[in-house]
């Protein structure tokens, strides 16, 4: 495997900002060694953050070919899915990231969001519930869980009003 003094620095590159810059490390990486899962992984991160969303989607399907129960791939993979607006695509690598890992708070939470996102919001609580037994702390979780009870209050309350204007027309 790869000195991971490559990794490291295309990493801190990352975290400086210095995006292109490390996109030129992982690919010497990944030149060097096609199958670094874990470049490949870094590099789809890398893009996402450039919102080069297409490109990220590549770099986790090429982990995932090597490696398909690769949890991060699949996690980051859907989190570049909900960012695209692929909802229930998004919720696909989560149950599979959840079937793998029954206890992945991140991937419950992510699920939630997207649950959320396409009006499921009872089930969007049940995810962010799920996560918060997992970790009580995650604030993730703690924050979209209070938005969507907020929502499905707010929802509840609307429907009775729209019930009474739409009678009204009739």
């Amino acid at each position: 495997m790869m000195k991971s003094s490559l990794l490291d620095e295309a990493y801190e590159l990352c975290e400086e900002g210095k995006y292109t810059l490390a996109l030129e490390f992982y690919d010497l990486i990944l030149f060097k060694e096609p199958r670094n899962i874990t470049a490949m992984i870094n590099k789809g991160v890398t893009l996402q953050t450039l919102g080069k969303h297409s490109k990220a989607i590549k770099c986790y399907d090429e982990a995932l070919e090597i490696e398909k129960n690769n949890l991060d791939a699949l996690v980051n993979k859907g989190s570049v899915l909900h960012t695209l607006g692929k909802f229930h695509d998004a919720i696909d690598c989560y149950d599979k990231t959840l079937k793998i890992q029954p206890k992945y708070a991140l991937a419950m939470a992510y699920k939630g969001l997207s649950l959320g996102e396409i009006g499921l919001l009872k089930d969007a609580i049940k995810c962010f519930n799920a996560a918060l037994k997992i970790d009580k702390k995650f604030d993730l979780a703690l924050n979209n869980k209070t938005i969507a009870l907020e929502l499905l209050k707010n929802n509840t309350k609307l429907k009775p009003k729209l019930l009474k204007k739409t009678s009204a027309i009739k």
